[in-house]
């Protein structure tokens, strides 16, 4: 396995996907308060935290990531709940729309599923190039961030895994924009508002809350 994993307790799986800038780390609060009921993992995305930063930028991409994710997932014995951040969470939902059946449902805060008009996306991968050194990354790790087609947008429909979008009133308006079209467009999703959560809520105060957020949601699915 090429990227750096940590694994804690036992039972239901819960697969933690961080976002740019940061690393597995983002998740002790959520990890340490859940590994007492659940397998608890978290990854480190390539060139971040303790996984290799290789220079060549053609191993930094979206599809890079999810195999590193199905490496990850074939080590558990059933199928995990993916709880992403930001980058994560479009690399959780990109998941699921590629691999129906892999996964029991998602927790996704602060995430938004891409663009479907080609010059948006192309504004957001200059953004991602010309931002990387804002977020403490060497510049080709933005190969990560960035988006060349719409597809989880053309298959959002089709994703039917259990899904809890969370945005917090305090975090730029656009991110509980982007959970409420989700609500709207997944046949299984819905949405949940955090008072005063920021873009980093689940490493701040409301580390907490998001931990019984996703626990109280595992526990509602099927077997």
């Amino acid at each position: 396995m090429r990227v750096h994993v940590e694994r804690r307790g036992s039972g239901p799986p819960i697969v933690f996907l961080h976002g740019l800038g940061v690393s597995s780390e983002s998740w002790a609060a959520q990890m340490g308060a859940l590994e007492d009921r659940f397998t608890v993992v978290a990854w480190d995305l390539l060139g971040h935290g303790k996984s290799p930063v290789p220079q060549d930028p053609d191993l930094y991409s979206r599809d890079g990531a999810l195999e590193d994710l199905d490496e990850i997932v074939a080590t558990l014995d059933q199928a995990p709940i993916l709880v992403g951040h930001s980058l994560g969470g479009y690399l959780s939902l990109t998941y699921a729309a590629t691999r129906p059946g892999k996964i029991r449902g998602m927790v996704l805060i602060a995430t938004g599923p891409g663009f479907r008009d080609p010059e948006k996306r192309e504004a957001w991968n200059a953004r991602s190039k010309r931002n990387a050194h804002r977020f403490g990354v060497e510049p080709q790790v933005a190969g990560l961030n960035l988006q060349h087609d719409s597809l989880v947008m053309e298959k959002l429909a089709e994703i039917d895994v259990p899904t809890l979008g969370l945005a917090g009133t305090a975090d730029d308006a656009s991110y509980r924009g982007a959970a409420k079209y989700l609500e709207r467009k997944m046949p299984n999703a819905r949405y949940a508002e955090v008072s005063g959560g920021k873009h980093l809520m689940h490493e701040e105060s409301h580390a907490a809350q998001i931990a019984k957020l996703i626990s109280d949601f595992t526990e509602t699915l099927p077997a």
